[in-house]
């Protein structure tokens, strides 16, 4: 895949990517410790599993994958009733807005659901997606990335996948498509260089300029 290739559309995650949910995220997660019997996470501890993958940070916690579905729709629920409580991140307005004027398509592939994402972009913003592709299971966004590519109507080479975690690279690779990560979502800065995405965003801005300087 060669990075001189144009990109026709840009995907992007949700949490921890546009929206500000860690904060939020660790307030509830000694409730659904106590719902699905997984261990709680301590403060002291919050630093070292941002440096875990997203698979070692499931195996830490001892959740079974068979509740992870469950868990997620949990999240969910909770989100839906809680999203006035989720900010974007500051830069996501203007990222969104100047990726849109360049002509480059927009998607948001996300574990959240559609009515979520929605009520915390707000009318104006959702209005800059082109295709929400939302409720992916925790490891399951290779076949949304495959959706979105059918109905977008776009090859992978042509995409940019963006998102904070070791799985949003992992998916993005598995599909062929160029994988950006953040740096002021949820994974350490140290973590992801590991992952040796195509590119790393330290600022929204960089996104912007990215995307500009390819089209």
């Amino acid at each position: 895949m060669s990075d001189a290739s144009p990109i026709r559309l840009v995907i992007f995650d949700f949490d921890g990517t546009l929206s500000d949910s860690g904060d939020w995220f660790l307030s509830v997660v000694d409730e659904l410790a106590r719902k699905f019997r997984f261990r709680t996470v301590e403060s002291h501890e919050v630093d070292m599993l941002r440096n875990k993958s997203s698979r070692d940070v499931i195996e830490f916690l001892g959740i079974s994958k068979w509740k992870l579905p469950l868990i997620a729709r949990h999240v969910r629920r909770l989100v839906g009733r809680n999203a006035h409580q989720i900010e974007l991140f500051p830069g996501t307005p203007d990222l969104l807005e100047q990726i849109a004027a360049t002509g480059v398509k927009i998607a948001l592939v996300t574990s959240n659901a559609e009515a979520n994402a929605r009520k915390i972009l707000g009318p104006v913003h959702a209005a800059r997606i082109d295709f929400f592709a939302c409720g992916s299971s925790l490891f399951g966004k290779a076949p949304k990335f495959r959706r979105v590519l059918r109905k977008m109507g776009v090859k992978p080479h042509e995409v940019l996948a963006i998102g904070d975690e070791t799985r949003d690279v992992d998916a993005a690779r598995e599909v062929g498509m160029r994988a950006g990560s953040v740096l002021w979502g949820y994974a350490a800065e140290e973590l992801l260089a590991a992952m040796e995405p195509d590119v790393m965003f330290r600022t929204p801005q960089d996104i912007i300029d990215y995307v500009s300087a390819s089209r």
